[in-house]
């Protein structure tokens, strides 16, 4: 009986750090670029990920896994060699009152998808095909080379599509979605409402000043601090205090939250642009201790050695250092809640410029800058293997540098 009882507290304790992934699709319309994007802010007791390469299907594929999944059964969101790309977030709306048992397999379904699809109509035709019921419960955002860009939410007996590219839609060309459904019920079954709201906010004033880019997303939402509830903005609120000077404030219905994991976002590419320049940006480990890092599967397993596993930390060097960090943000040890909710925004900004995220971003914009230049000289003379092999050897050696000139700590 205690050890039912144990199972029980376990699965419980589970469901309650994955309810605040935040995700989007967005479409290439409304794009810096005219390239389709999708983000995803993941939330889950699995903090240890990691990015892998997979060529285990018709296509070859990348994306987030955790890093206790040595042979790649789930991904969580990832991109394959003919630019298609999904993602997922949980939702808690769509199944109320049915007793059918959850799979809970939402992250093998994105990597079959990744392994066997090409297009978002290939992805819809199987959904219209599957068995029913489906025991999936979530909302599912896919994008492909051909300019597609839509979110799928999936229930036990049916799904509903929502069309980045149809204005009726997305009036202002994106789809978000917290941890419930516009097709389900509203209740306080779900959640993720004030997050929502919070990043239609941003997402609107990008939409409107022609600043929709994947580092837009990174940055200022993925690590934004904005409530849009209590309209507040922590950043605002506390940099002018000196450095060393713990500063606690509760945090809770951000988008980021102790439990954030990892955060990506796919670039896509236009239609009929080759598929090899879609680009995965990922801040694995803890979002507001991580750096951003670019990868493409040109370069197949040839891609940084921070993103992937290393045996020795079981983990990737990245994610292990961000999470290290992450005890600096998050120092309360004691309390079930105080541990959860109470944040020391001091570790992240203040008057001395010595916070966390204001060492990180100087670098990161680096990052972005040449891997822009990067993109724009690919597009235009095409990508070799070679180049992209020491451009991802500069990546590595400078984040490693990073690290070490920031914080002390070795990658």
């Amino acid at each position: 009986m205690k050890k039912v009882f144990l199972i029980i507290a376990f699965v419980a304790a589970a469901l309650l750090y994955t309810k605040a992934c935040t995700i989007a699709v967005v479409s290439g319309k409304y794009t810096k670029d005219g390239r389709p994007l999708l983000w995803k802010n993941r939330d889950t007791w699995a903090t240890n990920n990691k990015i892998m390469y997979l060529n285990d299907g018709k296509y070859k594929y990348m994306g987030l896994v955790n890093s206790k999944d040595m042979d790649g059964k789930s991904l969580w969101i990832g991109m394959n060699e003919k630019g298609f790309a999904i993602m997922n977030s949980n939702s808690y709306n769509l199944t109320i009152g049915d007793t059918t048992k959850h799979s809970g397999l939402e992250g093998r379904l994105i990597k079959y998808a990744l392994a066997n699809f090409s297009t978002v109509e290939e992805f819809q035709d199987y959904l219209d095909k599957m068995e029913k019921p489906t025991r999936l419960e979530g909302n599912f955002g896919v994008i492909d080379g051909q300019g597609g860009a839509a979110m799928f939410e999936v229930g036990f007996q049916s799904y509903e599509k929502f069309d980045a590219n149809d204005p009726r839609v997305a009036p202002f060309g994106y789809v978000i979605r917290g941890n419930y459904s516009f097709s389900g019920s509203y209740g306080e079954e779900s959640s993720g409402y004030i997050r929502y709201n919070t990043v239609d906010d941003l997402f609107y004033q990008a939409a409107a000043t022609n600043s929709f880019d994947a580092q837009f997303i990174m940055q200022d939402v993925t690590r934004g601090l904005k409530h849009s509830l209590l309209k507040t903005d922590l950043y605002e609120q506390y940099k002018n205090i000196p450095e060393n000077t713990p500063t606690y404030t509760f945090f809770h219905d951000f988008i980021p939250r102790k439990s954030s994991a990892s955060a990506c976002v796919v670039q896509g590419v236009k239609k009929d642009e080759n598929p090899e320049f879609t680009t995965l940006w990922s801040a694995v480990g803890f979002p507001l201790t991580s750096i951003v890092i670019p990868t493409w599967l040109k370069a197949e397993n040839d891609f940084p050695e921070v993103l992937k596993i290393n045996e020795d930390l079981e983990d990737s060097p990245i994610c292990n250092a961000a999470l290290t960090l992450k005890n600096e943000v998050f120092p309360i040890r004691w309390g079930k809640f105080a541990a959860q909710y109470y944040i020391n925004i001091n570790a992240l900004v203040n008057a001395d410029n010595s916070g966390v995220r204001q060492k990180i971003e100087p670098d990161e914009n680096q990052i972005f800058e040449k891997t822009n230049q990067k993109l724009e000289n690919w597009q235009k003379n095409g990508m070799t293997k070679k180049d992209i092999k020491e451009f991802n050897q500069w990546l590595n050696t400078f984040v490693k540098q990073s690290y070490k000139k920031n914080f002390n700590l070795d990658l």
